[in-house]
């Protein structure tokens, strides 16, 4: 099934979405997160691991110290983890967390929950 938003439609579901985590509405005890670190957050929990932060890096078009400074947030809130990676010790591999599957599908739920406010 396909949805077909306009450009002001789009916009409007992204700024209710932001509202409702900056009002508290959103995931319980979310953090303040910027587009990067939600971006890296939803490159791996959304698509196929394993994620290595040069992997992350070269899909986000960054470079790895940027990469490892949201990876450092993102690790404090335990939405995240890394480790050595044991056949390769030059790549880190990044996890997730149950703590940040919870909060990625809170956010999906929110997501949800105001599109369909977009149909009224």
């Amino acid at each position: 099934m396909s949805i077909v938003l306009s450009p002001q439609q789009a916009l409007r579901l992204l700024a209710d979405v932001a509202l409702d985590v900056v009002r508290e509405k959103g995931p319980q005890n979310h953090p303040d997160f910027t587009f990067r670190q939600l971006s890296i957050l939803l490159t791996i929990y959304l698509e196929k691991p394993p994620h290595t932060v040069r992997g992350i890096a070269a899909r986000l078009g960054v470079t790895k110290p940027v990469v490892t400074r949201a990876l450092d947030s993102l690790g404090a809130l335990e939405l995240v983890t890394r480790r050595r990676d044991e056949a390769d010790r030059r790549n880190v591999i990044v996890q997730r967390t149950v703590k940040g599957a919870l909060f990625v599908e809170q956010i999906g739920d929110l997501v949800v929950e105001k599109a369909k406010g977009l149909a009224s």
